[in-house]
Protein backbone atom coordinates (compact mmCIF):
# COMPACT_ATOMS: atom_id res chain seq x y z
CA UNK A 1 0.00 0.00 0.00
CA UNK A 2 1.37 3.56 -0.91
CA UNK A 3 1.70 6.15 1.50
CA UNK A 4 -1.23 8.20 0.54
CA UNK A 5 -3.71 4.70 1.23
CA UNK A 6 -1.87 4.08 4.28
CA UNK A 7 -2.62 7.57 5.59
CA UNK A 8 -6.13 7.71 3.83
CA UNK A 9 -7.19 4.09 5.56
CA UNK A 10 -5.13 5.57 8.83
CA UNK A 11 -7.71 8.29 8.85
CA UNK A 12 -10.59 6.47 8.10
CA UNK A 13 -9.90 4.07 11.10
CA UNK A 14 -9.14 6.66 13.23
CA UNK A 15 -12.69 8.44 12.32
CA UNK A 16 -14.61 5.14 13.07
CA UNK A 17 -13.19 4.88 16.79
CA UNK A 18 -14.03 8.39 17.39
CA UNK A 19 -17.65 7.83 15.85
CA UNK A 20 -17.44 4.41 18.04
CA UNK A 21 -16.36 6.05 21.49
CA UNK A 22 -19.24 8.83 20.75
CA UNK A 23 -22.17 6.30 20.29
CA UNK A 24 -20.59 4.62 23.73
CA UNK A 25 -20.56 7.67 25.40
CA UNK A 26 -24.56 8.15 24.62
CA UNK A 27 -25.70 5.06 25.59
CA UNK A 28 -23.52 5.83 28.92
CA UNK A 29 -25.85 8.87 29.19
CA UNK A 30 -28.77 6.99 28.41
CA UNK A 31 -28.33 3.91 30.97
CA UNK A 32 -27.59 6.39 33.60
CA UNK A 33 -31.42 8.19 33.28
CA UNK A 34 -32.34 4.41 33.86
CA UNK A 35 -30.13 3.95 36.39
CA UNK A 36 -28.25 1.75 34.89
CA UNK A 37 -24.28 2.08 36.29
CA UNK A 38 -21.51 2.07 33.46
CA UNK A 39 -18.09 3.23 32.46
CA UNK A 40 -16.38 3.48 29.53
CA UNK A 41 -13.00 1.70 28.96
CA UNK A 42 -10.11 0.80 26.91
CA UNK A 43 -9.92 3.93 25.73
CA UNK A 44 -13.87 4.54 24.78
CA UNK A 45 -13.65 1.41 22.93
CA UNK A 46 -16.26 -0.24 25.44
CA UNK A 47 -18.94 0.34 27.83
CA UNK A 48 -18.92 -1.96 31.03
CA UNK A 49 -22.03 -2.55 32.73
CA UNK A 50 -21.88 -3.28 36.56
CA UNK A 51 -23.66 -3.15 40.01
CA UNK A 52 -26.98 -3.96 40.91
CA UNK A 53 -28.69 -6.37 38.06
CA UNK A 54 -25.28 -7.16 36.61
CA UNK A 55 -23.97 -10.33 37.63
CA UNK A 56 -20.75 -10.17 36.34
CA UNK A 57 -19.49 -7.20 33.96
CA UNK A 58 -21.23 -6.65 31.01
CA UNK A 59 -19.36 -5.38 28.26
CA UNK A 60 -21.20 -3.75 25.31
CA UNK A 61 -19.05 -2.51 22.30
CA UNK A 62 -19.57 -1.14 18.33
CA UNK A 63 -19.76 -3.71 16.12
CA UNK A 64 -21.19 -4.86 12.79
CA UNK A 65 -19.63 -2.11 10.71
CA UNK A 66 -20.24 0.56 13.33
CA UNK A 67 -24.13 -0.09 12.95
CA UNK A 68 -24.93 -2.06 16.22
CA UNK A 69 -24.21 -1.98 19.92
CA UNK A 70 -23.42 -5.92 20.71
CA UNK A 71 -23.24 -7.67 23.80
CA UNK A 72 -23.58 -11.27 25.11
CA UNK A 73 -20.42 -12.42 22.76
CA UNK A 74 -22.44 -10.43 19.97
CA UNK A 75 -25.47 -12.60 20.06
CA UNK A 76 -27.57 -9.35 21.13
CA UNK A 77 -27.41 -6.35 19.55
CA UNK A 78 -28.71 -2.70 18.60
CA UNK A 79 -28.88 -0.42 16.32
CA UNK A 80 -26.53 2.42 17.22
CA UNK A 81 -29.09 5.10 15.92
CA UNK A 82 -31.37 4.03 18.47
CA UNK A 83 -29.71 5.05 21.56
CA UNK A 84 -32.76 5.21 24.00
CA UNK A 85 -34.10 1.80 22.37
CA UNK A 86 -30.29 0.00 22.97
CA UNK A 87 -30.50 1.59 27.02
CA UNK A 88 -33.60 0.13 27.10
CA UNK A 89 -32.52 -3.40 26.07
CA UNK A 90 -29.58 -3.69 28.01
CA UNK A 91 -31.67 -2.31 31.03
CA UNK A 92 -34.04 -5.66 30.32
CA UNK A 93 -31.13 -7.43 29.64
CA UNK A 94 -29.74 -7.78 33.09
CA UNK A 95 -32.68 -7.34 34.92
CA UNK A 96 -33.68 -3.44 35.74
Amino acid sequence: MNPIMQAAAAQLHDQQQQDNALALTLLREALVRLSVRSELRDNDSALMITGRGAALPLWVFVGYGGNDFSWQSAEKRHPVNDVAGAAQALADYIGR
